[in-house]
């Protein structure tokens, strides 16, 4: 058949043209929208400017075909060939080419916005400056391709193969990336902003300059990835592999990485602040300095000497244990479950439930914290559903004054800075607790159950591991002892009497402070 023909019976109804061999036909700015060409044989065709939006390419052979310009929008070319096929500023909107092939196509600037390329080959392809906005690339096969400023935008790329590729300046912002290969890929200047590459394979990638704010890399690889200057503020990096990953420069302000393993990575110059410090592996870390200031200015920096990196970027997490002299019952569990859940929507600093290790004689609730300089803050507001709540936190509120009203200056101690940090966040907890109170149905049941009465302990640990004794009741662990006053007796005896509050030694809380992993100006 020739393109007279064709088209003759196209413009009398004919749609049907399955099989045909059009080969090197010259079909530019032909109309031939909804046509079935499904199998056809295309090869070298020249189809630039055409319309065949709608049609049916399915299976049909398109290799070193010209279709520059071309409308194919929701055509459909599942499993078709347009291998080194021009499609250089080609419409392919909604179009579907599952399991096609595009083996160094070119399609330069060329529509795929919705488009479907699932388990699509298109290795040393050229899409630079292309939009495939939430377009469907599952599975498909990218590697060696070029994507200089392509816009991915909310695209399903999961287990896609980037291996190798250039993404320049790409635009990968909340896209899904999950378990994708990107081995070696260019992803200089991209932008990742929200995006799902948890599990992804980024050994080797250059990620430089790279806008990774709030993107997933729990569980990805980046060995050996040049991160330098990127941007993982709020990233999620938990578990991830950064082994001998350069960091220089990197912003991680915010950013979760309990897991990560930083062995041998380079951190100099990376921007730290409100990033946790405990969970990490960092043997042959290679830091000289770090950025500690909110705004990332370089107005709070930490200087290490070549031991110093290993301890500051440390394994522990600061913790506060509070010490229940009794098992826990049931109608104690109950009532402090909803006790923790109504505290902590009134006070935001206290995010999690404690974990809970019950005894046959005492029970321990565990708080970990983000930060050394929550510990104190915290406790106040932790310890509020216990009768000894009072007691603790005046034990709070003098260490705090009794630091304040030394001279520490000798101690190495800034409390220009930290003191006043610390008394800040006390009286933010003070005015927070004094609110509790004040709602009685938070604590009613409670201060009923008498779980909430038995005398208690709070110790705190903070990220160095050094401990601090912040409360010891006079009475705890002393209700085994001497069971001629009966249990009942002793408990009301408890009860009633008002213990004297034993602070912890001066020189116990000045090191404990100190050891804190915040930095001065």
């Amino acid at each position: 058949m020739n393109i007279e023909e064709l088209l003759q019976k196209y413009a009398a109804g004919v749609f049907d043209f399955t099989g045909v061999d059009l080969a090197e036909a010259n079909l530019s700015g032909v109309k031939l929208s909804g046509i079935n060409l499904s199998k056809a044989n295309l090869s070298v065709a020249n189809l630039s400017g055409a319309n065949l939006s709608q049609a049916n390419l399915s299976n049909a052979t398109l290799n070193v075909a010209r279709l520059s310009g071309v409308n194919l929008t929701r055509a459909i070319l599942n499993n078709a060939n347009l291998n080194v096929a021009n499609l250089i500023r080609a419409n392919l909107n909604h179009a579907q080419l599952k399991a096609a092939s595009l083996v160094r196509a070119e399609l330069i600037r060329a529509d795929l916005s919705s488009a479907d390329l699932s388990g699509a080959n298109l290795k040393s392809a050229d899409l630079r400056e292309a939009t495939l906005r939430q377009a469907t690339l599952r599975g498909a096969n990218l590697s060696e391709a070029s994507f200089r400023g392509t816009c991915f935008r909310g695209a399903n790329l999961e287990m896609v193969n980037f291996q190798s590729s250039d993404l320049v300046r790409a635009d990968l912002s909340g896209a899904n990336l999950r378990e994708a290969e990107l081995k070696q890929a260019n992803l200089n200047r991209a932008n990742l902003s929200g995006a799902d590459l948890s599990g992804a394979n980024l050994r080797w990638a250059d990620l430089s300059g790279a806008n990774l704010s709030w993107a997933d890399l729990s569980g990805a690889k980046l060995s050996g990835a040049n991160l330098m200057g990127a941007d993982f503020s709020n990233a999620n990096l938990t578990n991830t592999s950064l082994v001998h990953a350069n960091l220089t420069q990197a912003k991680l302000m915010k950013a979760e990485w309990i897991g990560a393993d930083l062995t041998g990575a380079t951190l100099t110059g990376a921007k730290l602040y409100a990033t946790s410090r405990f969970g990490l592996k960092t043997e042959g870390i290679i830091c000289e300095w770090v950025d500690l200031s909110a705004a990332g200015d370089r107005s709070i920096i930490q200087k290490f000497n070549s031991d110093d990196p290993g301890e500051f970027f440390n394994e522990t997490s600061p913790t506060i244990r509070i010490i229940v002299d009794a098992a826990l019952e049931h109608e104690a569990n109950f009532a402090l479950a909803g006790a923790y859940y109504q505290i902590s929507r009134q006070y935001r600093r206290l995010k999690l439930p404690p974990a809970t290790d019950i005894g046959r004689r005492r029970t321990v609730f565990t708080f970990r914290v983000d930060r050394d300089e929550e510990l104190l803050p915290i406790a106040y507001i932790a310890i509020l559903p216990f009768q000894d709540a009072i007691a603790t936190q005046k034990n709070i509120d003098n260490l705090v004054e009794m630091i304040k009203s030394e001279d520490l200056s000798q101690q190495g101690l800034n409390t220009s800075h930290r003191v006043r940090q610390l008394r800040a966040a006390i009286a933010e907890a003070k005015n927070e607790s004094q609110k509790i109170r004040e709602m009685q149905k938070i604590l009613e049941l409670a201060a009923k159950l008498s779980f909430f009465k038995t005398p208690t302990q709070t110790i705190l640990t903070n990220s160095s591991a050094q401990t601090l004794i912040l409360y010891d009741h006079p009475y705890f662990g002393k209700r085994f002892i001497n069971q001629s006053d009966g249990s009942a007796a002793l408990f009301d005896k408890m009860s009633n009497e008002t213990a004297q509050n034993i602070l912890p030694a001066l020189n116990m809380v000045i090191d404990f402070v100190k050891s804190f992993h915040y930095i001065e100006h």
